[in-house]
């Protein structure tokens, strides 16, 4: 586990209507869900006391580029997200790739059994165990932090 940092991270995964978070142990080797959050005015401010309560290294925040790389919609909105948090926290935040995190997530609670409607309020934080996961296991192999640094410019 050379260059790995150890410290507990928390992965987020913004939605419209919610916001999907995660959380790992200080050697980062289980993503767990921690709650999923209402997205309304008070989300940024939950995420911040979600990070200050678990004594987080990082934030991670998912981005979920379409199958080419670019940009949507929800990639905008996932960065603003992302700025908001930067700005209100004194911890870093990272954008990190998650592609195929919430189709993961549905595939898994699927094959577990859940209906689509039971899971609706689990499938967030399922996706950002599976976004988390994937950038602990990207930093083990390559010994550098995952995705990009987010500016931390004051609000």
């Amino acid at each position: 586990m050379s260059g790995f940092r150890r410290g507990r991270r928390l992965g987020v995964d913004v939605g419209r209507a919610r916001v999907g978070v995660a959380s790992c142990d200080p050697d980062g080797l289980l993503a767990t869900p921690v709650e999923t959050v209402p997205r309304d005015d008070a989300s940024v401010a939950r995420i911040v006391a979600l990070a200050d309560e678990h004594a987080a290294l990082e934030v991670l925040v998912g981005l979920p580029l379409n199958m080419q790389g670019e940009d949507t919609a929800s990639t905008r909105d996932a960065r603003e997200f992302a700025a908001a948090v930067a700005a209100a926290s004194e911890r870093p935040v990272r954008l990190v790739d998650e592609r195929l995190s919430t189709v993961s997530a549905h595939a898994a609670l699927r094959s577990s059994g859940r209906s689509q409607r039971s899971s609706r309020t689990i499938v967030d934080q399922v996706a950002a165990v599976v976004l988390l996961q994937q950038a602990l296991d990207v930093e083990k192999s390559t010994g550098r932090p995952p995705g990009t640094i987010v500016p931390q410019e004051p609000a």
